[in-house]
């Protein structure tokens, strides 16, 4: 992997001096706020390439962030979801497991009584 992308860098490289070296007519540029002095074209091509990398992966690093965090919610949101299934399923069979040891001494108490009771969020 590391020949692969030392190889890469030259190519790159290479087609950067041939470019400036084929392209040696100065331009000028406006940037509307201000003016730069005419360069190589073949440079100018370059650093515009290089600002449209840079500035792709900055937005490319930010938008796969968004996405990262939005799967990571999902993901938790399930897991909470199953979490508390589970919590309301032991609830239950606790509570008819408490009612069946002794049915004499304790009130009657059903399962949906549990559910209800557990779901509700101060």
């Amino acid at each position: 992997m590391r020949f692969l992308l030392i190889v890469l860098l030259f190519l790159v490289f290479g087609y950067s001096l041939v470019l400036v070296l084929a392209n040696n007519i100065d331009a000028k540029v406006n940037l509307v706020f201000t003016q730069v002095p005419a360069m190589n074209l073949g440079l100018l091509l370059i650093i515009t390439l290089a600002i449209g990398v840079v500035m792709g992966l900055l937005l490319g690093i930010q938008v796969f962030k968004v996405f990262q965090t939005r799967w990571e919610i999902s993901r938790l949101k399930k897991e909470m979801d199953t979490l508390r299934n589970n919590q309301l399923k032991h609830a239950a069979s606790a509570a008819l497991a408490a009612q069946q040891a002794s049915p004499v001494s304790s009130p009657t108490v059903s399962s949906s009584a549990v559910n209800d009771s557990l779901t509700k969020r101060p």
